[in-house]
């Protein structure tokens, strides 16, 4: 799982730069998690995980203030969650998570970058099964048995967890995230994650070579550049030289 994660990370790194709409994306986010969980982000954990990793995205405070108050006022747009599936160039298996007011524009946008880069979509369920749904923490630390018996005693179901570096990764079913985070919260008062967020991890990789690695990186950025898409996660594991 670590190896996976890793790939993701370099992957996430890679493809930063490609998000100039940043700001929009996570406005879109912070205003819908605060509309459904609240806006107070001590009584809603994934609101406050959200805030926080905006803030370290150099978010500015304003555009957080402004989703936050949007929903504090009830009104505004509905967005609906959409997943699409399916295989990229190379067949690796991708998996995009939007947030839409308008389903049938995101599809269409969402199709466009398969079709425009000879891959293809498709039915939901298609390639979620090849994929582990995890809640991540990764934060500073060594005291990995101390971090496993505070989520013991919390009674959070712990996948896997690893200490490298002078770092900790705690992986935990996604459904566990709240619990998982209020557990780490409360054991270690001063915490700082550098990552705590619900993610898909490939359970097996799949190497893209030759025509195939310009072919990806225009898929990856025809995706990201949508406004409606928040997340794409893969399999593909790209040569050293172009991550």
């Amino acid at each position: 799982m670590g190896r996976a994660y890793q790939n993701r990370k370099e992957s996430m790194a890679k493809t930063a730069a490609a998000k100039t709409k940043v700001y929009s994306k996570f406005g879109r986010e912070i205003y819908m998690c605060a509309k459904s969980g609240g806006i107070d982000p001590d009584g809603n954990l994934a609101l406050r995980g959200l805030i926080d990793r905006a803030k370290k995205a150099q978010v500015p405070a304003h555009v957080i203030d402004k989703a936050i108050d949007k929903a504090k006022g009830g009104g505004g747009e509905d967005y609906a969650a959409a997943r699409y599936e399916g295989y990229g160039p190379g067949n690796c298996m991708v998996i995009v998570d939007c947030l839409t007011d308008n389903p049938n524009r995101t599809f269409g946008d969402v199709r466009f970058a398969f079709t425009k880069t000879k891959s293809k979509i498709g039915t939901p369920g298609a390639v979620a099964h090849m994929f582990d749904h995890c809640a991540i923490f990764a934060f500073k630390g060594e005291d990995e048995e101390a971090v496993l018996e505070s989520l013991m005693e919390a009674d959070v179901d712990v996948q896997d967890i690893e200490s490298e570096d002078g770092m900790i990764t705690v992986f935990t079913p996604n459904t566990e995230f709240a619990k998982a985070r209020q557990a780490l919260v409360d054991a270690f008062p001063d915490i700082d994650f550098e990552t705590d967020e619900i993610q898909f991890l490939p359970k097996t990789t799949s190497p893209i070579e030759g025509d195939d690695i310009p072919m990806f990186e225009k898929f990856l950025d025809m995706l990201n550049e949508l406004d409606d898409v928040q997340n794409v996660f893969h399999n593909a594991e790209l040569p050293e030289e172009s991550e």
